[in-house]
């Protein structure tokens, strides 16, 4: 009885996305940024099993900074030679884990560091 109303009144259906469409458009920092759905890997691209994922900017290869020109960095970005956090907590090294670290929205935000500020 309960799978006839499920199939009639809630069908399953699964999302899928395609590789370029928009996931959101995020203004934080005082910068937009448009993140898609995409592949990290080549590999990923070709394999049926995967489907494409959120990809997030880069902002090692292709830096944007503030308007004060205070760098974005993501939060599974690893961290630079400014690092300031608990290795004895957490072995990762990542910028999320850095103090310097202030959170925006989705998996990034900028580092505080005075070091990486550009002048």
């Amino acid at each position: 009885m309960f799978s006839k109303l499920i199939q009639n009144d809630f069908p399953l259906t699964e999302f899928t996305h395609n590789e370029g469409d928009l996931y959101k458009i995020i203004t934080t920092y005082g910068k937009t940024f448009e993140l898609k759905y995409g592949y990290y890997e080549e590999c990923d691209r070709q394999s049926p099993l995967c489907e494409p994922i959120v990809i997030y900017p880069d902002f090692t290869k292709e830096p944007v900074y503030t308007d004060e020109g205070i760098p974005f960095v993501t939060m599974m970005q690893d961290a630079c030679k400014s690092y300031r956090g608990d290795t004895k907590r957490t072995p990762d090294t990542t910028c999320a884990e850095c103090n310097y670290f202030r959170r925006g929205e989705e998996w990034f935000g900028i580092c505080t560091c005075p070091r990486n500020k550009k002048l």
